[in-house]
């Protein structure tokens, strides 16, 4: 049986053999599914021994498909890759088809579209060092159990979200960030689980893990996330499978142009969203959005080039009524724009909001911009109806080579402010709803929460909003007057 440390060690093996031929950024392309090709090969080898000796050596039962987790057809196994030694892309990509192929209703897709035939970027002796590199190891579930497996898979991720430069946050976030997000929403046995910008995965297997690691029902926990990217939808499905996960669905596609959840023409309901949508993204539908036929424009249209407000509005419209809960990870900019002002307004009188969490910077990949965790409720307990909590975690963060990331302290420290739910001087401080709207609905958490020094008070955040309200009056009355003057000016030159 391997150890974590070795398996860490083959798996980033294997990147090593593509340094420099490829882009770091595109190594998920080809590692991830001749690591998955490998898995499901050595694990049928496993199954049909064991069906082997189940029936005394029958051959024709241990090849029965009901044996089988997935079916490995004729000629595509690892074995036969193995003895390629010209147009060796060719035979992978050939065996890839025929696996999906027979596998229809679980692994259609799985394999992304990699150019496996292009030797210009991949030659046959670099394929045929990456296949015996992955030959070098049995990853039978006896050799490699699926947590195992799953870690060394996470650590893959994340060692790709490292060497990949801007291309990271789309299929990684920072995993301190998902406990602490996963912890907040206290997923319990049976409940349903979605991220529409999915990724890699990685918060609906937190959610997994949470009731994993406390002892607790985690099969029965009905998994399902969207992804816009082939190839990082199919990374998803691959992991869920190398985590031992089956009872999920991960689709591919836009979710705000075609979200892909629906029941009787109308969006799916879940108790948990966990979610890092891609933020201020200018390339969407906004006219379309604006007769949404979902009716997820509740609080109103975005701007075009911001589309941070779809997101978070298909989120709402996702929840279940009764418990539904999300965490939604969020540049601090949604908190305070201009631009989406009103909309911001309606969140708040509709009483979703239940926190709302600074994070410090550098917790989005390759971006030193600080992030907020937005937290909404349908059920608010009776004593948190009508409030919101702010908490100031901007300071609470620890910086590791290039990139932060939040301690187990600091996880515990934002979670207990968030369970407890009540002020905590220069961290935490619970704001009634109607204080939020007078301030037009400024959510910006340093105007509630803020690190008190040389005797600063209450009183002086009140000063602070009677600031802010009359600076938004005299915005109001300049915009008027330089209104006036254009006008006057174009008379003038007609």
């Amino acid at each position: 049986m391997m150890t974590q440390q070795q398996l860490g060690k083959y798996l980033w093996g294997a990147a090593t053999l593509l340094r420099g031929l490829i882009d770091a950024g595109d190594y998920k392309q080809y590692i991830f599914p001749i690591l998955f090709f490998k898995r499901i090969c050595d694990v049928y080898d496993e199954e049909y021994e064991t069906a082997l000796k189940e029936s005394d050596g029958d051959l024709k039962y241990a090849a029965f498909a009901e044996n089988h987790r997935f079916q490995i057809p004729r000629g595509a196994h690892w074995k036969h890759i193995r003895e390629n030694t010209k147009n060796v892309g060719s035979a992978i990509q050939k065996v890839m088809r025929q696996i999906e192929k027979a596998n229809p209703d679980t692994l259609f897709g799985i394999f992304g579209d990699a150019q496996w035939t292009n030797k210009d970027r991949l030659s046959d002796e670099t394929l045929i060092n990456l296949i015996e590199h992955f030959s070098s190891q049995v990853l039978s579930i006896k050799n490699v159990p699926n947590d195992e497996l799953g870690q060394g898979y996470e650590f893959l991720i994340k060692k790709f979200a490292d060497d990949s430069g801007h291309t990271a946050a789309e299929f990684y976030t920072n995993r301190t960030v998902v406990q602490l997000m996963t912890l907040i929403m206290a997923p319990k046995p049976g409940e349903s689980i979605y991220d529409p910008t999915c990724g890699s995965g990685g918060m609906l297997l937190s959610c997994v893990n949470k009731l994993k690691t406390g002892g607790k029902e985690y099969r029965s926990l009905k998994l399902y996330g969207q992804e816009l990217n082939l190839i990082t939808s199919a990374i998803a499905r691959m992991n869920m499978f190398l985590h031992g996960i089956e009872d999920f669905k991960i689709a591919r596609g836009d979710t705000l142009k075609h979200p892909s959840f629906i029941e009787r023409d109308r969006l799916k309901k879940f108790n948990i969203i966990l979610a890092n949508p891609p933020y201020s993204i200018k390339q969407w539908n906004r006219t379309e959005f604006e007769k949404d036929p979902y009716g997820r424009n509740i609080y109103g249209t975005p701007p075009q080039g911001t589309a941070d407000y779809a997101f978070q509005q298909h989120i709402i419209k996702s929840l279940d009524g009764k418990n539904g809960r999300c965490a939604i990870l969020w540049p601090h900019g949604i908190l305070f724009r201009d631009a989406e002002a009103e909309m911001r307004k309606r969140m708040i009188k509709s009483d979703v909001v239940e926190a709302v969490i600074g994070l410090g910077p550098n917790l989005f990949y390759n971006s030193p911009m600080e992030a907020c965790i937005l937290v909404c409720n349908k059920g608010k307990k009776k004593e948190r109806q009508g409030k919101i909590l702010f908490i100031n975690a901007v300071n609470d963060v620890k910086r590791e080579n290039a990139f932060s990331c939040l301690t187990d302290d600091h996880i515990a420290k934002i979670h207990k402010a968030f369970v407890e739910y009540k002020d905590v001087e220069g961290f935490a401080r619970v704001m009634s709803a109607k204080d939020v709207l007078a301030n037009n609905g400024n959510m910006a958490i340093s105007l509630y929460a803020y690190e008190q020094n040389n005797g600063d008070s209450r009183e002086e955040v009140v000063s602070l909003s009677d600031f802010l309200k009359d600076w938004q009056k005299q915005s109001d009355v300049l915009k008027k007057d330089l209104s006036k003057i254009i006008e006057d000016l174009s008379v003038e030159i007609k």
